[in-house]
């Protein structure tokens, strides 16, 4: 090599450590992620479809040309998630010789058990076994349901009242639970005219708890119902009407027999998270993580059941703020990273969780299948819609400051140097992929700019992000980052309010366990608990994080909506036997409300 090429070499290696060295987070990259991902062409990114990988593919890339190490299959940690549950071919409906038309006179619920059920038709009323405080109202008393069909009224006797307490025991999955503690075969669901004038069917949706009923749960026309009631010379109208009015309980025999099959079939699909890690250089520290991660999926068209805020509108829902902001965040910080990783002494892994708009089922995964050790697990960093900045108030929410002693005195440092304007919630738990972590006992913070008319509708789209914004939220997240990865001690994890969302599916309950319910399990053979609240009655009791609830009080809990039910009928102070299997061996606690 001669000296002008050796003195070109040279200089070319000084340019290249150079530009690694002082790699930046910058507006026309955050942009160029930004509008691909949120791009029409990735349609929403589903979780499960070819765009949702596509989404995947192109997170995974970027990390590994940054340097990134994947780890997992080849930076991917996949699972299976079902979408939907549609009817197959066997579904039927015959009363008196006369085959009814699925989707016209009948259509089975979407958490039916797939069953045949041949039997005699009660009618109950709406169903209600109530007795709770001032709402007693029983449709069961002195009537025999066992091995029959009970045909309920949706709703309640006050649908005009927003707050009257039936509301806390209306659905129609707490219905078809009481019914099935009866011993019913199935439920004939049939909507009364506080539904509307036309005589529709029930309008269905998929929930994203997956568990069956465990009985057949039939949605069946008011035509098809007075004809079952025929014989008593009775409608569906007029009971209503009198049950409404008369506040009067109302349940009989129909003498009429119902043979009916529910066959439904859930779809499967599968998904991915994308992990990759920049290994630590401390002999000691290395083997301690900081995890920084975002979820990338959405809603795809929406529709239905989606999520979506306008759900009568099936349109591409391309989520630049939710959450291809934050997506595109944690590859620009991966870069940057990643250009440090020489003077880091503990190991970073950035994360892309999939299926987070399904209930935080990527993060749920992976600290179930982790592929590190979650003990070492010192801090996880979750951006969630971080592309909104109010221009003028410039405001930015970080959430989980509590779950970590020393967290607010941290944060107080950096914030004097910051014209953002912060605002902090100590609590762990939120409706992001950071929970999953929290519920482990990790450190969580948890970076947004929080919600917008545009959120979880077709309009949240990439020209209406504020990139400048976005950046300074990612600088400003850097420093922390550092610190953490780098700083001597870790930081000690506390408590910071429960490891359960509050919210609608809690109205009326007056007592609580202290457990964050597991989503991730597909069998419908119990509650699985995700976390458990420290000094709460079930850490009382002995249940541990990995406990399955499979009966309270001796009634059986299948899955989430038992165990609400249930709970609805228990008083503060009361002792309650709760059943859990734990590692094959089924046990029994006593818990103190």
């Amino acid at each position: 090599m001669n000296r002008f090429c050796t003195i070109l070499f040279g200089l070319l290696i000084s340019s290249v450590a150079f530009s690694q060295s002082n790699v930046e987070i910058t507006v026309p990259e955050l942009e160029e992620h930004i509008y691909y991902l949120a791009s029409d062409s990735l349609k929403g990114r589903k979780p499960g479809t070819a765009e949702s990988k596509l989404a995947a593919e192109y997170i995974r890339d970027n990390f590994i040309e940054f340097g990134l190490q994947p780890i997992g299959e080849d930076g991917f940690q996949y699972f299976d998630v079902i979408m939907s549950v549609e009817p197959g071919d066997n579904n039927k409906f015959i009363f008196e010789d006369q085959d009814q038309v699925l989707f016209k006179e009948f259509r089975p619920m979407p958490f039916s058990a797939s069953k045949s059920v041949e039997a005699e038709v009660v009618f109950t009323g709406f169903g209600f076994d109530i007795e709770h405080d001032s709402l007693k109202w029983n449709d069961f008393y002195n009537i025999n349901v066992k091995d029959k069909w009970v045909m309920i009224l949706r709703g309640d006797p006050e649908p005009d009242n927003d707050e009257s307490l039936f509301i806390s025991y209306g659905n129609d999955r707490d219905k078809v639970l009481t019914a099935r503690d009866h011993e019913a075969a199935g439920v004939l669901f049939v909507n009364g005219p506080q539904f509307g004038e036309e005589d529709k069917l029930a309008e269905v949706s998929f929930s994203r708890v997956t568990a069956d009923a465990g009985i057949p749960v039939i949605s069946i026309t008011r035509l098809l119902a007075d004809q079952l009631l025929a014989s008593e010379n009775l409608s569906i109208n007029a009971l209503e009407d009198s049950i409404i009015n008369y506040r009067v309980h109302t349940s009989f025999n129909t003498n009429n027999v119902v043979f009916s099959t529910s066959d439904l079939r859930r779809v499967e699909v599968t998904t991915q998270n994308v992990i990759a890690i920049i290994p630590g250089n401390d002999p000691v520290l290395k083997d301690e993580f900081i995890v920084i991660g975002a979820h990338y999926d959405h809603l795809g068209f929406g529709g239905p059941g989606s999520g979506s805020r306008m759900p009568d509108t099936v349109a591409i829902h391309n989520g630049a703020d939710d959450n291809a902001s934050g997506t595109a965040g944690i590859i620009e910080l991966a870069e940057k990273l990643v250009a440090e990783k020489d003077s880091f002494k503990r190991s970073v892994v950035i994360m892309a969780f999939g299926a987070e708009e399904m209930g935080l089922l990527g993060s749920q995964f992976f600290v179930s299948n982790t592929l590190i050790d979650l003990k070492n697990v010192k801090m996880m960093i979750n951006f969630d819609m971080i592309g909104r900045m109010n221009k003028k108030e410039r405001s930015v929410m970080i959430a989980g400051t509590g779950t970590a002693v020393e967290l607010e005195e941290m944060l107080a440092i950096y914030e004097a140097t910051s014209d953002i304007s912060f605002a902090h919630s100590p609590e762990g738990y939120g409706a992001s992929d950071h929970a999953s972590f929290y519920a482990s006992g990790v450190p969580v913070m948890f970076f947004s700019t929080g919600a917008h008319p545009d959120y979880h509708t077709p309009m949240d789209d990439a020209e209406k992000i504020n990139f400048l914004g976005e950046k300074e939220i990612l600088d400003y997240a850097y420093t922390i980052i550092v610190d953490l990865i780098n700083r001597d001690e870790n930081l000690t994890f506390q408590e910071a309010g429960p490891k359960k969302k509050q919210g609608r599916s809690g109205r009326g309950l007056k007592v609580k366990f202290g457990i964050m319910p597991d989503f991730t399990s597909k069998d419908n053979d119990g509650l699985g608990i995700g976390g458990v609240t420290k000094d709460g009655p079930a850490y009382r009791a002995g249940m541990l994080k990995g406990d399955k609830i499979i009966a309270i009080e001796g009634q059986p809990v299948t899955n989430i909506y038992d165990y609400m039910n249930r709970l609805k009928k228990l008083k503060p102070g009361q002792t309650v036997s709760v059943d859990v299997m734990r590692e094959g061996v089924q046990k029994v606690m006593v818990v103190i409300l």
